[in-house]
């Protein structure tokens, strides 16, 4: 009898002692995040290394002046992807002069693509706490001509990085978010023919991928697709609007005809005439 009241109180004593140490086990263990826009926390320092995100979400990142940071998004047919950055700058007190930055974007094949509206390089004060940057690229279109630069399907590069200031502020810490935000702006900007394949990295021919399907594996193509997979290429809204037209056109034949036909021959015209 005394070894089990030795041995409940052993059972008790250990108990008492792991008690407290379990709840900060699980208070260490990370949990996924619910929050459906939050991207990445840390950005790419080249192509290869690029953090992704989906338009919608924002991503955050810590780094050195001087750095080049580099995210990648998707952008399908017919979006207009905006691109949107906020630099935090050290603190005035620190910093010896203004700084100019600036955000550019690339496409799949690493072509830098122009922004047709937003100020795409700014330059802070130096009492300025933090800047705005914005470029709105052009359309996405579903193929084009071999030298043409237009936007296509697939994979968009973002890059920051600061191109003028005192070489004495290099290397001070500095914060940056980026996001994308995408408007559809269907038929309008639409083409006859699509590509085989959006320009993402990793994009294999058709057979691998058709192998690595069958073998169960994600192909690069999927695994960069936005959230809603990619569009075919072929539809647009303005098969709707051709549609309309046809109907409209058939309509309009048919008042015409009705309108211009008459009420036939008249009655007083003898049957002989």
């Amino acid at each position: 009898m005394r070894t089990v009241r030795m041995l409940a109180a052993a059972a008790l004593a250990g108990a008492a002692l792991l008690g407290p140490a379990a709840p900060g086990a699980l208070a260490d263990t990370p949990t996924p995040s619910a929050d459906p826009s939050a991207g990445p926390t840390e950005a790419g320092t080249t192509f290869r290394t690029a953090a992704a995100f989906r338009p919608g979400q924002e991503a955050t990142a810590q780094a050195s002046t001087g750095d080049y940071l580099y995210w990648v998004f998707p952008a399908d047919t017919g979006e207009r992807p905006t691109v949107k950055a906020t630099v935090t700058l050290p603190r005035s007190s620190l910093r010896h002069g203004p700084a100019t930055w600036r955000v550019d974007v690339y496409d799949g094949l690493r072509r830098r693509q122009p922004c047709m509206y937003g100020m795409q390089s700014r330059t802070a004060p130096k009492e300025t706490g933090a800047l705005e940057l914005a470029c709105v690229l052009r359309p996405v279109r579903a193929s084009a001509d071999a030298w043409a630069n237009d936007p296509l399907p697939g994979s968009y590069y973002v890059r920051l990085t600061v191109t003028g200031l005192p070489e004495e502020d290099l290397g001070q810490p500095f914060s940056a978010r980026v996001g994308v935000d995408v408007s559809d702006r269907g038929g309008a900007y639409a083409t006859d023919g699509a590509l085989a394949a959006p320009l993402v990295p990793g994009a294999t021919t058709a057979e691998i991928a058709e192998a690595e399907e069958a073998a169960g594996r994600r192909t690069a193509v999927e695994a960069a697709a936005p959230e809603g997979g990619w569009s075919s290429g072929w539809w647009s809204d303005r098969w709707i609007w051709t549609a309309a037209g046809g109907v409209l056109a058939a309509l309009a034949g048919i008042g015409g005809y009705a309108l211009t036909r008459g009420s036939g021959r008249p009655s007083r015209v003898p049957p002989a005439v």
